[in-house]
């Protein structure tokens, strides 16, 4: 049997969607699982998507997973256990410390580069 394939498509309104289908050809529908925590993620949807051989995948972000942190969701063959994607985000305070330690080396950056720029201008002249 071919491998799966996991395309995402978009992140909308809560709802992460993608798009399933096997290498090289068609398959009989896809059994997927998803887990948040190790445990399964409800509502998640899996339907025809064409006559193509590939099939739609929604998944409803977990409401417990909308919290400070980092936060990961695993697609899995069902059939096989193989990871098909995960979905990784950062919300809340750990996204604001990180963002400000990289504006904070960023200023450095800038700073040490100003320097050299002025120093660079003093001595051509």
């Amino acid at each position: 049997m071919s491998q799966l394939i996991l395309t995402k498509t978009r992140l909308f309104e809560g709802n992460w969607e993608g798009v399933l289908h096997y290498e090289g050809g068609t398959g009989p529908e896809p059994a997927v699982e998803v887990t948040y925590l190790e445990k399964a993620v409800p509502g998640v949807a899996l339907s025809a998507a064409g006559d193509d051989g590939k099939w739609a995948l929604r998944i409803p972000l977990p409401p417990e997973s909308l919290s400070d942190g980092t936060h990961t969701i695993l697609i899995e063959n069902a059939g096989n256990g193989e990871r098909l994607e995960k979905i990784t985000f950062i919300a809340g305070e750990a996204l604001a410390d990180d963002l400000r330690a990289e504006i904070d080396l960023l200023r450095a950056e800038l700073d040490m580069l100003k320097r050299a720029f002025r120093r660079h201008c003093v001595e051509t002249m």
